[in-house]
């Protein structure tokens, strides 16, 4: 099953770089047309490393024109947030609704944002550091900072 889906991977990849390599050049393989941009030369063989294993990349190589890709960054960006979706089901489902949101966070910087936003420029650095730390001391010596967030008994349970 992880051959079936290696080769997969590797086939959709080199699929879509000659896609790419098509739409630069503005023309297919073999095709003469006037408004062709380039031609192709080739290619380069790339090792590429994915969860499924390594795969071979056949990266085209053109005259006339510079081949840049960003579907490698792109399958890398979707591959890390498959891993992080698969990493977040782990959790009891009693904690998912506190996972995917950080309205903590969103709501400690909407409260810093409002007490800074009146005072405008600061003179320096320092003073808006010292404003920013004065409201977290604030928020954790408060009942905001004390209140438990997620109930981590659904996790002792998982062990």
């Amino acid at each position: 099953m992880k051959d079936l889906v290696k080769s997969s991977v590797e086939e959709t990849l080199n699929a879509l770089l000659e896609h790419e390599a098509d739409e630069l050049i503005n023309a297919e393989r073999y095709e003469r047309t006037g408004d062709r941009r380039g031609y192709r030369s080739g290619h380069y063989d790339r090792n590429f490393t994915t969860t499924s294993g390594d795969v071979t990349l056949h990266v085209p190589k053109l005259k006339g024109i510079q081949f840049e890709t960003a579907i490698i960054e792109r399958y890398r960006r979707r591959e890390t947030s498959i891993e992080e979706t698969l990493t977040f089901m782990d959790f009891p489902s009693q904690h998912w609704t506190r996972i995917r949101t950080n309205n903590t966070l969103e709501r400690l910087n909407r409260e810093i944002k409002r007490r800074t936003k009146p005072i405008g420029a600061f003179p320096d650095g320092n003073s808006a550091l010292m404003l920013v730390c004065a409201r977290l001391r604030h928020v954790t010596g408060s009942d905001w900072g004390i209140k438990r967030y997620m109930n981590m008994d659904h996790l002792l349970e998982m062990d």
